[in-house]
C-alpha cells in the first residue's frame, strides 16, 4: 500500500469539505432562507414608512413636570387595550418606553403583537399599532416557538440560535477552504 501523497490528501480533504458543505446546505437551506429575508426587514423597519415600525407620535410636552403619572398612563393604556383590542381580564403591560424628547409613553403589552402610544401629558391615544418588528424578529431570533408553545427559558431560541450559528461557523470554514484550498494546491 502505497503512502499518499500531499496533493492527495489535500485533494482528499477538499472533497470532504465540499461535502459537508453541500448537505449542511441542503439541509438547512430553508432556515437561512427565512433568517436572510427576516433579516432584511429588520434592517428596512424604520425605512418601511410605517408599516414595519410604527412611527412614533408627538405628544404635547417633553417637560416631565407636566405630565401625568406612569401608573395613570399605565391604567389608560390598559383600559384602551381593552375597549379597542381585546377584552380579556388578564392584560399584562410588557414593557413602558418613555420616550421623553417626543412627549410620549409606549406600551407594549406580553402575549401580543399589540402597541400603545399616550401622550404623556393629556394621556390621549396617539396611536394604536402593530408591531410587526416584534413579530418578524421573533421569526428571525427562532423565539415564535417559544412565542406558540408558551415555554419559560427560550429553549427554542437557544436550540435553533446554536444550530444556526454552528452551520454558519462551518459554512464559514468550510467555503472558505473551498476556495483557498485550489489555490494552496496549485502553489504547491
Amino acid at each position: 500500500m502505497r503512502n499518499p501523497t500531499k496533493r492527495q490528501k489535500q485533494a482528499r480533504i477538499l472533497r470532504i469539505f465540499r461535502k459537508v458543505h453541500r448537505t449542511m446546505g441542503a439541509l438547512l437551506f430553508s432556515f437561512f432562507f427565512i433568517i436572510s429575508i427576516s433579516g432584511i426587514l429588520l434592517g428596512w423597519k424604520k425605512n418601511s414608512g410605517g408599516y414595519i415600525l410604527a412611527e412614533t407620535q408627538k405628544g404635547v410636552s417633553s417637560n416631565l413636570a407636566d405630565w401625568q403619572s406612569l401608573d395613570l398612563l399605565h391604567q389608560k393604556a390598559v383600559g384602551i387595550f381593552r375597549d379597542s383590542i381585546s377584552p380579556l381580564d388578564h392584560i399584562e403591560v410588557d414593557r413602558m418606553e418613555v420616550r421623553k424628547d417626543k412627549g410620549i409613553v409606549k406600551f407594549t403589552f406580553e402575549n401580543s403583537f399589540w402597541g400603545i402610544q399616550l401622550d404623556g401629558t393629556t394621556g390621549k391615544l396617539l396611536r394604536i399599532e402593530i408591531r410587526r418588528g416584534d413579530y418578524i424578529e421573533k421569526i428571525h431570533d427562532g423565539s415564535l416557538l417559544d412565542y406558540y408553545f408558551e415555554t419559560q427559558n427560550g429553549q427554542f431560541k437557544l436550540i435553533y440560535t446554536t444550530i444556526m450559528g454552528v452551520a454558519l461557523f462551518i459554512f464559514t470554514t468550510t467555503g472558505f477552504w473551498l476556495w483557498y484550498g485550489p489555490k494552496r494546491m496549485r502553489k504547491n
